[in-house]
């Protein structure tokens, strides 16, 4: 599966990208008066192979959860079992996500991938294939049983994830993918939930990018200073003790990666298979990213980043990746909620190929 997924990814549609710049120069405004939006809108094109591209609508927020053995290095004061009570909150409609979620009008799928505790009983479904087509419901969260194993192994001292481990994890990713946008979702917006995945997000962050680990590794939940450095220190050793190469992206997340990043890695090449859009959240998200990028380096094209996420590793992955945020609100929630914020604007820039008048369509002269 993942195989035949990276090689349906293909760069953008050069002729659609065209056809988009070209109908902004129509449009009744001013060339280039929308900025970054009318990037945006043309990357859009280029992804569906047609200008204009569809709206974003409807959409899909996909939370991939997971916890992580090198919790056991006390780089979080949380426990790990909030991972397991945060599901609860999203099947209750009671996280923040929840609340964004139902502003935008979008589902929320929960999927756990790898949680080490027991999870809340809820509207639990496994794969779509054996339970028939799913539905996008707003008003009511979905969870998914696809754990691949019960949290990661502690990365401080061993590889967190058996190749094959990661494997499955990553096409859990795409068949969520292939699930939601066989359901109808338009665009895909990345989520996670797991204690301690910072970390493991910037062991992937420096061994994608070269960066040194002090400026892949930020406080997270809002550590302290001794906490903060025993954070840097782990991933530093992590990444001495298992050397990953980025060429081999399968190995990275095996070695130093969790399994909502490697799951979150999956969702964004099946979305890039299927030419369409993936909103990414914070530094979870755009860790992941890194991954696909390495897997397939077209799949960028289908990447969408939401927001500047406060943790510093998230501006090395967007500047590595070449993708420019579109909101910077400090946050550092996670869950999907920047992702969600930066929804309206997405469906902005494609919403003014559709429905704005031409010059000449609106009788408008032109300077």
């Amino acid at each position: 599966m993942l195989e035949t997924t990276i090689a349906a990814i293909q760069p953008p549609d050069e002729s659609a990208m065209a056809d988009a710049r070209a109908l902004h120069g129509r449009l009744t405004k001013p060339a280039g008066s929308l900025g970054a939006l009318e990037e945006l809108s043309v990357r859009l094109a280029g992804l569906a192979g047609t200008c204009p591209p569809p709206l974003p609508e409807p959409a899909a927020v996909a939370i991939f959860a997971g916890d992580h053995g090198v919790h056991a290095q006390g780089v979080t004061p949380w426990p790990q079992e909030v991972t397991g009570q945060m599901i609860g909150n999203f099947l209750a409609g009671g996280a923040v996500v929840n609340a964004f979620a139902r502003q935008a009008g979008a589902s929320v799928t929960v999927v756990d991938v790898g949680v080490a505790t027991p999870t809340p009983a809820g509207p639990v479904q496994p794969a779509a294939e054996t339970s028939g087509p799913v539905v996008l419901d707003p008003s009511t969260p979905r969870l998914v049983a696809a754990s691949v194993r019960r949290g990661t192994r502690d990365l401080a001292v061993t590889a967190a994830l058996t190749r094959d481990e990661a494997r499955a994890a990553v096409q859990t990713g795409i068949r969520i993918a292939d699930e939601l946008i066989d359901a109808g979702a338009a665009i895909l917006l990345t989520g996670d939930m797991g204690i301690g995945n910072t970390t493991p997000a910037a062991a992937l962050i420096a061994a994608f990018t070269g960066a040194d680990p002090l400026d892949a590794t930020g406080r997270g939940t809002g550590v302290d200073d001794p906490t903060y450095a025993r954070k840097v220190a782990v991933v530093r050793a992590a990444l001495a003790r298992h050397a990953p190469d980025p060429a081999d992206p399968l190995g990275v997340l095996a070695a130093v990666g969790g399994l909502e990043h490697a799951a979150l890695a999956g969702l964004i090449l099946g979305a890039a298979a299927r030419r369409t859009p993936v909103l990414l959240d914070g530094v979870i998200a755009v860790s992941a990213a890194l991954a696909a990028a390495a897997f397939a380096p077209d799949a960028v094209g289908a990447m969408v980043a939401g927001h500047r996420s406060a943790e510093p590793g998230a501006t090395v992955a967007l500047r590595h990746l070449g993708l420019d945020p579109l909101i910077d609100l400090g946050l550092r929630l996670g869950e999907g909620t920047g992702a969600l914020l930066a929804l309206p604007v997405v469906t902005g820039a494609v919403r003014v190929l559709h429905e704005v008048a031409t010059f000449d369509s609106a009788g408008v002269a032109e300077k």
